[in-house]
């Protein structure tokens, strides 16, 4: 792991940035340094990057003050910094889609996601010691490619994003985060929520969406009475969208 003082320049204040070796895992490094003891503990704030051609990897350490159970949702806050930080890159007539919780889509197929690392056998009732929230963002490449990916892949050259910088992207990525932490500081859910919401696939026969003090989504359908319940907690451990043998995005 490098400490990379030409990078700080174009990180925030309150973030403090490493640079990784190409083949280094930004999540796992990150959780290592989130449960780490005197030099190799690495606190609130601490952002993991990894400068690969064809993939943009990152994660940061949060320590909450909330209990677990609330805290959790940060995630929404973390996706659409992702997806804030991808639309100064895109092209005009794109957009970033969440499938929920975690996968990135453009025109239907993937192209990263998020994940969130908690400390095993944390209590939902207290404030867990750290968070971590990583994301993966397939960058180079194209569909069809030598490497086997079809049409339900996709990446961010493939796509026609302007040119982007692992190091660049993750600083902007970290700006629109600490906005949304403000954000949950000062309002809640407020605009997290809603924003989150906007972006996320709509599924047929769905009136409306919310998502619940516990970070659930609540989905009203016609002609059902109530809303269907699906779990934040059973979506981020599944992280369908992850290989996990790869340490990239499915495909």
């Amino acid at each position: 792991m490098d400490d990379f003082p030409g990078d700080i320049t174009h990180f925030p204040p309150l973030i403090t940035p490493f640079r990784l070796r190409e083949r280094e895992d930004a999540f796992a490094t990150a959780l290592k340094g989130a449960a780490g003891a005197g030099d190799d503990y690495k606190g609130a704030g601490s952002l993991f990057y990894v400068g690969r051609f064809e993939l943009i990897e990152f994660a940061i350490v949060l320590e909450p003050e909330e209990p677990l159970r609330l805290a959790r949702k940060i995630f929404y806050a973390g996706m659409n910094a992702v997806a804030d930080a991808l639309a100064v890159l895109s092209p005009p007539e794109k957009s970033v889609q969440f499938r929920y919780p975690g996968a990135l889509y453009f025109d239907g197929a993937l192209v990263g996601g998020a994940r969130l690392g908690v400390p095993a056998g944390a209590d939902e009732n207290a404030p867990p010691e750290w968070l971590v929230f990583g994301a993966m963002v397939r960058a180079g490449g194209t569909r069809d490619s030598d490497a086997g990916m079809g049409p339900e892949i996709t990446t961010l050259d493939d796509e026609g994003f302007d040119a982007w910088n692992p190091a660049e992207f993750t600083a902007s990525f970290a700006r629109n985060f600490l906005v949304g932490v403000d954000s949950w500081t000062e309002r809640g859910m407020r605009e997290i929520g809603p924003n989150y919401l906007a972006r996320l696939e709509k599924g047929k026969g769905e009136t409306r969406r919310g998502i619940d003090e516990n970070g659930d989504l609540l989905v009203h359908e016609a002609g059902r009475e109530g809303a269907r319940r699906i779990s934040l907690v059973d979506g981020i451990s599944r992280a369908e969208w992850f290989d996990p043998l790869l340490n990239e995005p499915r495909g």
